[in-house]
C-alpha cells in the first residue's frame, strides 16, 4: 500500500476518536512524516487523558492508541479499510419480516423464552445486548457512532432475523420489558442473494461451497452472544432449540458462519487452531477457504505434537458446541481487528448433525416447544 494511502486510512481511523483540535491538527499536516509526528503527539495526550478516565470510552480509546503505535501502522490501515468499506446491501431493504403461520415464540424452558424479533424495538434490544458483550465487556473497538448509540449494529441487521432469549423471571427494564439475555442473527440464503450476499463473504470465499451444493438451502448464523450469568446449559440449549426450529420451519439444509477466538495473535492460538486444522477440517466437498489477502495459516503445529485434551480445553464454548453437533471447520483463519478476534469458518450440514442431538431436540423441534 502506498504510504499516502496508509496515511489517509490512519486519518480516517482517528477522526471518530479525536477532538476537534486534534482533527484540525491532522488535516494541517505538511506531509506523511509530519502526519505521523502529529499522531504521536495526539497519542501521548490521549494516554494522559485516559489515565484519568474510567469506563468504556477510555477502554476503546486505549485500544485505538495501541493500534496507532508506529509498528502497527499496517494493522491500523487494514482496520480502517474495513470501517470505510461499503456494505453489500441494496437500498431496497425491507423492515423486519413477519412470517404468517410461523409463531414468534419458538420455545420455553422454565422462565426463559426463545423467540424471533417482531419489531424494530426488539432488534434494538438485541443490538444493545451485543454492544454490552462485544464492546463494553469485550475487546471490540467502537467508533463514535457506536459509542453514542450504545448498540452494535450494521446494515445486515435490517435483512436478518434475530433470535432472542428472554428471561421472564428477571427484573424488567424501566420500560417494563423483560431483559434479552441471549441472541443470534440469522440470514437465509434467498434473502442474502437479494441483498448482496452473506456477511461471512467478507472473510471467507464461500462461493465454491454454495455452487457445489446448488440444490441446498444455506443459513448464516452470526453475532451470537449471551450475558455472562446466563452462559449455562439451559440458555445455550434454548438458543439451539430456536435455531433448530427455524431450520425446520424454513426447510434449511446447511448452516454456516464465523466463530471467534479472543485475541489477534495466531501464535498464541497455535494449539487450538492446529487442532481444528488436523481434527475438524472440512472434507473437500464441504471446504471453503479464507480470502488469500486475509488468510492466516491454522496448521501451526504438527498433528503428533498436539495434545487433544489440552486443545479442547482452549476452544471457546461456542466452537466446542459446534463440533459436538457435527460441524466442520473451513480452511484458514481471519483476524478481525475491529472486534479483536481470530475467526474460523463453521460449516454444518444438517445431514451431518449428530443423530443424538436431533433426537434430543426432536426431528420436528418439539422438545421445548411453547
Amino acid at each position: 500500500m502506498p504510504a499516502v494511502w496508509a496515511g489517509i486510512l490512519l486519518l480516517g481511523a482517528c477522526l471518530s476518536h479525536c477532538g476537534n483540535d486534534d482533527v484540525t491538527s491532522l488535516l494541517n499536516a505538511r506531509d506523511l512524516s509530519d502526519f505521523k509526528d502529529r499522531i504521536d503527539s495526539i497519542r501521548m495526550r490521549a494516554v494522559a487523558r485516559t489515565s484519568m478516565q474510567n469506563g468504556e470510552l477510555a477502554r476503546s480509546t486505549q485500544r485505538l492508541i495501541q493500534m496507532l503505535r508506529p509498528e502497527k501502522v499496517g494493522t491500523a490501515a487494514q482496520t480502517a479499510m474495513t470501517w470505510f468499506k461499503p456494505l453489500p446491501i441494496s437500498s431496497g431493504i425491507k423492515p423486519i419480516r413477519i412470517f404468517p403461520g410461523f409463531p414468534a415464540t419458538l420455545g420455553r424452558l422454565g422462565a426463559l423464552e426463545v423467540r424471533l424479533a417482531q419489531e424494530k424495538s426488539d432488534v434494538k434490544r438485541a443490538q444493545k445486548l451485543r454492544y454490552r458483550v462485544f464492546y463494553k465487556d469485550g475487546t471490540a473497538i467502537a467508533d463514535a457512532a457506536t459509542l453514542l448509540a450504545r448498540r452494535d449494529k450494521d446494515a445486515f441487521d435490517k435483512i436478518c432475523d434475530h433470535l432472542m432469549v428472554i428471561d421472564h423471571a428477571a427484573k424488567p427494564s424501566i420500560g417494563g420489558r423483560q431483559p434479552v439475555v441471549g441472541t443470534y442473527r440469522l440470514l437465509r440464503q434467498d434473502v442474502a442473494e437479494n441483498h448482496g450476499g452473506f456477511y461471512t463473504e467478507d472473510e471467507f470465499d464461500i462461493s465454491g461451497l454454495i455452487d457445489r451444493h446448488a440444490g441446498l438451502r444455506f443459513l448464516e448464523l452470526g453475532r451470537s452472544c449471551v450475558l455472562p450469568p446466563y452462559r449455562n446449559k439451559r440458555t445455550v440449549e434454548l438458543l439451539w432449540h430456536g435455531i433448530w426450529s427455524y431450520v425446520r420451519q424454513h426447510r434449511l439444509d446447511v448452516m454456516i458462519g464465523c466463530a471467534s477466538f479472543e485475541g489477534t495473535d495466531p501464535d498464541r492460538l497455535a494449539l487450538p487452531l492446529s487442532f481444528l486444522h488436523h481434527y475438524a477440517r472440512a472434507p473437500e466437498a464441504w471446504r471453503a477457504t479464507a480470502h488469500p489477502s486475509r488468510r492466516v495459516e491454522m496448521n501451526r503445529m504438527a498433528k503428533e505434537a498436539i495434545n487433544p485434551k489440552a486443545a479442547l480445553h482452549e476452544l471457546p464454548p461456542l466452537i466446542k458446541g459446534y463440533l459436538r453437533l457435527g460441524a466442520y471447520i473451513g480452511d484458514g483463519a481471519v483476524i478481525d481487528h475491529q472486534f479483536g478476534t481470530t475467526d474460523v469458518l463453521i460449516i454444518m450440514p444438517v445431514s451431518a448433525i449428530n443423530a443424538r442431538y436431533i433426537e434430543h431436540f426432536g426431528v420436528d423441534a418439539s422438545r421445548h416447544a411453547a
